[in-house]
Order: C-alpha cells, then structure tokens, then sequence
C-alpha cells in the first residue's frame, strides 16, 4: 500500500497575474517554480532536443522552438490540415533516436480524410525551422471530439510507441480489428515489428479508454502509461489509472474499470477517484535532483496538480508513496518532461475551455532545487 503526502508551497513573487511558487516535499527539498514562457495557447506536447532546444505543439496546430539561451519561441509551422475541435487538434511530438542525423520528426494529430474526422501520425524532415516530406506513419486512426490518445515516444527498443483512445465509442478497445483504445508499437517508418504480440499488427496492448501518458521505467525499462477513466456517460466517474504495459496483455477497458478484476484482464498498478485526468506521465533519470532519480511524474488536468509517483528501486512495479505537488498553484497542468539541465519542465493548459485562464496563461515552467 502506497502512502500519499500533500506539500504546502510559499508565494514567491506574482508575474502577469499569476503567482509563483516555492515548495518543499516530503524529503525535505526546497524547489522554485520560474516561469519560461507565457501566452501560449494549450500546449501539449514538450519535447528536448540534444542541443537543449525545446520544441512544443499547441493543439490548434502549431509546432514551436525555443532556442536554448533565448526567451522567445519561434514557429517552426503551422499546420493548416489540423482539425482543432474539442480535445483533437496537434498533440503528440517525438523525435527520432537519431534525429541529430536524419531530422526526423513525428507529429500525430486530428484532421479530415474524405469527409471522416481522423487521427493519424505524420514523419516530418527539419531542415532549419521548417518541416519538408511528409510522410504517413499511421495514416488513420479513428478520432473524435474525446478521448484521441495520440501520445507517441520512442521506446529503449528504439520502436515508436502511440497510445490511442477509444474515440468515444468504448467497444472499440476490446475490438482487436480496430486501432482504437490500444497502445500501437512501430517501426520508425510505420511498417510492423516481426516480434509485435499478433502478427501483422501493429497493436501492443488493448482494452484503454483514452491513454495519454507512457515512458519507460530508466532501469528496469519498464513501460508506464497514465490514462483517463469514465466520465460519467460511459461509467461511473473517476477510475483515471496508472498502468505497466506489458506486451500483448488487455487492460479491462470497458469490461472492468476502478479497482475491478476479471481474469485475463489487468487491473491498474493505481487507480485515483475522484477524477485527476491524467494527461502525460514521465520518468525523471538525471542526478541533478537527486530525490527524484527515477520518480514517475503526472500531470493532472482536472486534479490540478503533480502527482510524484517513488517506486522500489528493487521493484519498480510496487509503489512506496505518492505526493501531490503544487495543487491547485497552476490551474491544469498537462504535459511534464525532463530538460537537458535536469530541471523538471511543465505545461498549463489553462486555455482549453475548461478553466478560467491566469493574465499570463497558457505557460510552460520548471521546477528547480533551491540551494
């Protein structure tokens, strides 16, 4: 059993009307929260380049630069194809593991084929700030208004990874002909891994609702995934989850959801409800913050807050404790990743329609250790 702990923060200082924070965990640590940019419109997706630039995508189909050691972002492009309706819009963004050599960039996101509303996973070329070659990775998975999914990273295997909703129709994820409420893994260029768990599919993992957080344990190379759980009108509220994909493996979704179990399904590592809405989950692997060496971060967007997931360092799939940092400080907070300089990089996503956004809203921030 897992223990949760609350940290109480301190105002610092007030930037257009929006306050700052420093906090203190549970371990005793002291952190700042400093703000890097202001006035964007609902990022979602941080990505760090190896020369410590920071691409993001705002979801009404922008994909952005900042430039280490500068303070503004520059837009890299502008999807005109990008369908921004409810939760779709530009969403996921990974590199490519060699993308210092061949400037790959992968971007999934909601448009129209023919007429249907579609998600679908495009592999760009970068060549200065602009995206060339198109070219079609996953060229159509179902889309709708809810429930899209469309986190893609790649894994230690070097695979791309997206996870995908079920597109508000929850039969979808227990259909296996279907690409809908699963976890998809690919080679860099969309074809089929041969040792995939079916064959000739790219489907990793069913029985999801709306999964939009994965990344991989640092050492034990675990895969971790975070994930919406009913809302009412497909289920009972709460149930958002904390999962550990493992190959070929079906979790529950709609057959069993919460803390319900049915054999040769899986139930969640956690399971939170109220709601928090989990909307990304990464894994922090540098010493520059030693307390967090291999904690598992989530941003939450109707809990409002940061949820540190500790793990046993001999067993990463058993839970120590949990904390909930910065609660209610910054409104939704979407996506977290880690920076080049080993500070914690966060998102708001204040401007989506379901909050009343601060003067400086939307921002991305970071977390840093107070000497």
């Amino acid at each position: 059993m897992s223990t949760l702990l609350c940290v109480c923060t301190i105002i610092v200082f007030d930037l257009a009307g929006a306050q700052e924070r420093v906090f203190k965990t549970e371990d005793g640590a002291r952190f700042r929260v400093e703000t890097v940019l202001t006035g964007l419109e609902i990022p979602w997706s941080l990505v760090f380049d190896a020369e410590g630039n920071l691409y993001f995508t705002e979801r009404p189909g922008r994909l952005k630069l900042l430039k280490k050691g500068e303070s503004k972002p520059a837009l890299v492009a502008h999807l005109e194809n990008v369908v921004h309706r409810g939760e779709g819009g530009l969403m996921g963004l990974a590199f490519h593991p060699e993308f210092a050599k061949n400037r790959f960039v992968y971007l999934s996101f909601t448009t129209r084929d023919r007429g249907d509303l579609i998600n679908k996973v495009v592999r760009f070329v970068l060549t200065g700030n602009n995206l060339i070659d198109p070219g079609d990775i996953v060229p159509r998975l179902p889309a709708s208004s809810v429930h899209n999914g469309c986190r893609i990273r790649f894994g230690p295997d070097g695979k791309l990874y997206v996870s995908t909703g079920d597109a508000a129709d929850r039969e979808l994820a227990q259909d296996r002909n279907s690409l809908a409420g699963k976890i998809l893994r690919l080679n860099d260029d969309g074809s089929i891994p041969v040792d995939n768990p079916r064959k000739n599919s790219p489907v990793y993992a069913i029985g999801l609702r709306n999964p939009q957080g994965i990344d991989w344990h640092p050492s034990a190379a675990l895969l971790f995934e975070t994930e919406h759980g009913p809302s009412g009108f497909d289920g009972p509220g709460g149930g958002d989850e904390v999962n550990i994909i493992d190959a070929g493996k079906n979790y529950g979704w709609p057959e069993i959801h919460h803390k319900m179990k049915k054999a040769g399904m899986q139930s969640p590592l956690l399971e939170y409800s109220p709601a928090v809405a989990p909307a990304s989950g990464a894994f922090y692997k540098s010493s520059v913050i030693a307390q967090f060496k291999n904690n598992f971060f989530i941003g939450c967007l109707r809990g409002q807050k940061i949820i540190r997931v500790v793990l046993d360092e001999e067993n990463p799939r058993k839970v120590i404790r949990q904390e909930y940092l910065l609660e209610a400080e910054f409104k939704r907070i979407r996506d977290i990743s880690e920076g080049p300089d080993g500070y914690l990089y966060f998102s708001t996503s204040n401007r989506d329609g379901r909050a009343s956004p601060f003067a400086a809203d939307d921002r991305i921030m970071r977390i840093v250790p107070v000497e």
